[in-house]
């Protein structure tokens, strides 16, 4: 088994709440609380979960574009929520972010040259001459070529402007990107060439991805393992082929229920989730789900569920797969 890349222990990010002239604080959003799970060197892990669970956050978190309110992020060995400085620029050096919106992820004054060559010479990678060339470079690596270098954002298409922006995530070789719903914006043809360039340059770097999406098709077809979300908590972790073939977690199950069934003859019994998510601001006590769920029973109100093994190293935050309260699955 590979080794870990990136350990999250208990990472919390809240937003607090602040009203009136003195700004008192009222409360918290609690956009993550509590999440823990690994990456692995050389995997795309997939966070999955509807708009508003707090997938992002994370992402952004992780990579220190926020700071966490609580918990640990260990990248190599080393805990980077307690680094600042020299340490938190090389951290930076070695994770990058791709963006959902390519066009309002970059300087629409600059040209393609200057995005990628102001990276290199901010991070001390390169300058002059020598960063134009690695610049070309980058954008072979990602399909496009020395024609673009002097191109405007506008001038590209959705597809073409991804490209760029992977590029520009490139060009600190780094080790860790997260991929922040990469292909949603774009039609289907577009996605379909982004993830396969996404999988050639992981096996060609070897890179290691987080891959945060809604969308299960795409989780499917790209990801090693993947995480579900549920209002800022970690609810289901497991394997692919596992997750897809047998989800555990009653919301995890819905989610897999409204991926649409290309094949008109195949018909499947749909779940369905009542009610609307919770606030983040006021979440429910004990299983944040239960409100929501059709299996709900007397202990979900009251008791937070944690993630437990079961079914061969799958995890799930779920009573109905504690001892003593099983049902069936299939």
């Amino acid at each position: 088994m590979k080794s870990d890349l990136v350990k999250i222990v208990d990472l919390k990010k809240h937003y607090p709440i602040r009203s009136g002239v003195l700004g008192r604080t009222l409360g918290y959003v609690r956009a993550v609380d509590g999440v823990s799970f690994e990456i692995r060197r050389g995997e795309s892990f997939g966070l999955v979960g509807e708009s508003g669970c707090g997938k992002t956050t994370l992402g952004k978190t992780i990579l220190r574009l926020m700071d966490p309110t609580a918990g640990r992020i260990i990248y190599d060995d080393t805990d980077v929520t307690k680094v600042s400085g020299r340490g938190l620029r090389k951290y930076r050096r070695a994770v990058q972010i791709v963006f959902q919106d390519p066009f309002s992820s970059m300087d629409p004054r600059q040209t393609v040259a200057s995005i990628l060559t102001e990276v290199m010479h901010v991070n001390g990678i390169a300058e002059g001459q020598r960063a134009l060339e690695k610049a070309i470079d980058l954008l072979e690596l990602v399909g496009l070529n020395e024609s673009h270098l002097f191109r405007y954002p506008h001038e590209f298409s959705g597809g073409q402007r991804q490209r760029v922006c992977i590029a520009r995530a490139l060009s600190t070789d780094p080790e860790f990107v997260v991929l922040d719903e990469p292909t949603s914006s774009l039609d289907v043809s577009v996605q379909a060439q982004l993830l396969k360039l996404l999988k050639d340059l992981q096996k060609k770097l070897d890179l290691t991805y987080l891959f945060i999406s809604h969308n299960m098709a795409v989780v499917r077809h790209l990801c090693d393992r993947v995480g579900v979300m549920y209002l800022a908590k970690l609810v289901e972790l497991s394997d692919k082929k596992d997750l897809f073939l047998e989800p555990l977690h009653p919301y995890t199950q819905a989610l897999l229920s409204a991926v649409p069934e290309p094949d008109p003859t195949v018909r499947r019994e749909g779940v369905v989730v009542k009610g609307e998510p919770p606030s983040p601001a006021n979440p429910p006590s004990g299983c944040r789900f239960h409100p929501r769920c059709a299996y709900a029973f007397e202990k979900c109100p009251s008791v937070v569920p944690e993630l437990m093994e079961v079914n061969n190293k799958r995890l799930v935050a779920c009573f109905l797969y504690d001892e003593g309260h099983v049902r069936e699955t299939g």
